[in-house]
């Protein structure tokens, strides 16, 4: 996958050390398919996600990490999950660990595409039908298209809440 610039620039001062991203994951819904891609890094299909670039709004990078990867128009509707990704180390030795946001978006226009190299296929695959892929990809789907309240989060920890006097 791409490195953004700004990826970039930090690991020059940090080398490999540990980073903190936010991510998106846009979970693109037309009727009753859903948008996946089939990612050139590991041949896996997967909703589009990517990094959210400094000063950008999470929905808009959302919107458009599905343009860029996929050529497909769409429309951030809700925040559906906020969740905490595991860390991850990279084949260079670069480690991460990503703070993932998952949006419901909605298919505006456009016929999907790998549009930028970062994909080998995008295509529409029915909710009922999704190809094999990692449970945390599946989970994210199964988020947006089901859930219609607030966004999820994930709590990890009990919390001890004071009494109140």
């Amino acid at each position: 996958m791409t490195t953004p610039d700004f990826v970039l620039d930090l690991r020059e001062q940090i080398g490999h050390a540990p980073l903190w991203l936010t991510g998106v994951t846009a979970v693109v819904l037309r009727g009753d398919d859903v948008l996946l891609v089939r990612r050139a890094d590991t041949g896996e299909w997967s909703p589009v996600t990517g990094i959210i670039d400094p000063g950008e709004e999470p929905a808009d990078a959302a919107v458009r990490e599905v343009l860029e990867e996929a050529d497909v128009v769409v429309k951030a509707v809700r925040l559906v999950w906020a969740h905490v990704l595991d860390a991850i180390t990279y084949s260079n030795g670069d480690e991460a660990q990503y703070l993932d946001l998952v949006f419901a978006c909605n298919w505006l226009n456009g016929d999907p595409a790998p549009a930028d190299g970062e994909n080998l296929e995008a295509a529409w695959w029915p909710l009922a039908e999704l190809p094999p892929m990692n449970d945390s990809f599946t989970r994210r789907i199964r988020s947006a298209a089901e859930s219609f309240g607030p966004a999820l989060f994930t709590q990890r920890l009990p919390v001890d809440l004071p009494e109140l006097v």
